[in-house]
């Protein structure tokens, strides 16, 4: 018995929820199993290794080009989001190799400048421009010299429809992913972000601990490690309950009534006063005018994309979208600078 087969006899011991990567729906292009590593773990290992994922480092979570080395980059909102989903997964004895792998790779179709970038691009892009269906396209067609990744159905779901959007938590249509560890990590991203954001926010002077709501204060906690447990070990308490009685939808991983309010009234509390406000900041103008240059430079000049770029599938829109969404802030920076 391989390696590989002895990690997958021991995930016949997880709960009947979780996803086995021996049942995986497969790739797009089928593969010789690997001797030591389940489906799962080599999809995580080939996003951990993808140029895609090193350029996390550079790219803005929410502030623009902040000067400070404590805000927080994709990279490492990423590994918080894999932690936490980790977390909630082995508590409740899901997949935690399918859990990484999704969170791992959930982000990895982010443009630089945040979601400013992303929403300059949809402005631009016929058809519109998203960040999650940029992720899959990233796997897909663009790693690997546009030989994408193949990785598996259930990450790929996962990635593709990690995103919350403007959807309040558990709201309808929350459940939208086909795996529940697909569902841990959107709880897990909303977990992560509502929390280091906040910490940012403080960080870069748009408010202060004492403008938190009291009432989210009083439910989740002062501090970022308060509020992560609170809603860490109440999302598991949670979701073990539901799954020991047995769930009548697909709506596995929850919270409870008073913990959920709490943190949709965080979540609206940073739409209110922080996100916004960062993108109405002096550096959102220049962010604007940079994509913009980039995208009208490269629309006249298709030939200019770099040679892996411009043998993508699709259009000169599409293939100039990956190759803008690609960009860390830096790099759209210095490359703007060096075209006018």
């Amino acid at each position: 018995m391989s390696v590989r087969q002895r990690l997958e006899q021991a995930e016949e011991r997880l709960s009947p929820y979780a996803a086995r990567s021996n049942a995986s729906r497969g790739r797009k292009i089928a593969e010789q199993p690997c001797p030591l590593r389940t489906a799962f773990q080599r999809d995580r290992d080939r996003i951990i290794f993808s140029n895609a994922f090193r350029r996390l480092k550079h790219k803005t979570q929410v502030f623009i080009a902040p000067e400070g080395d404590h805000y927080i980059t994709r990279l490492t909102h990423t590994l918080e989001v894999s932690q936490i989903g980790r977390t909630i997964s082995r508590a409740l004895a899901l997949n935690e190799d399918l859990t990484e792998a999704i969170a791992l790779g959930h982000d990895l179709g982010h443009t630089p400048f945040g979601h400013f970038g992303e929403s300059v691009l949809n402005e631009l892009v016929p058809g519109g421009f998203k960040h999650y269906e940029q992720s899959l396209r990233v796997v897909d067609c663009i790693e690997n010299k546009g030989m994408g990744l193949n990785l598996t159905w259930e990450v790929r779901d996962g990635i593709l429809n990690h995103s919350k959007g403007d959807l309040e938590i558990l709201e309808e249509g929350w459940d939208n992913v086909a795996t529940v560890e697909g569902q841990v990590v959107k709880m897990a991203d909303l977990v992560a972000y509502i929390n280091h954001d906040v910490e940012d926010a403080i960080r870069a002077g748009i408010i202060s601990p004492s403008d938190l709501p009291a009432s989210t204060v009083k439910t989740l906690g002062q501090s970022n490690s308060s509020r992560i447990n609170t809603l860490v070990t109440n999302i598991v308490a949670c979701s073990a309950q539901k799954m020991e009685r047995g769930a009548a939808d697909r709506r596995i991983i929850g919270m409870s009534p008073e913990i959920l309010n709490a943190a949709n009234e965080l979540r609206e509390f940073l739409f209110a006063r922080v996100y916004r406000n960062s993108l109405e900041a002096e550096k959102a103008s220049d962010a604007r005018e940079i994509i913009l240059l980039l995208y009208s430079y490269f629309l006249d000049n298709p030939s200019k994309l770099p040679e892996e770029y411009r043998s993508l599938n699709g259009g000169d829109e599409r293939r100039i979208a990956d190759y803008i969404a690609g960009m860390t802030d830096h790099y759209a920076i210095l490359t703007a600078e060096n075209l006018r």
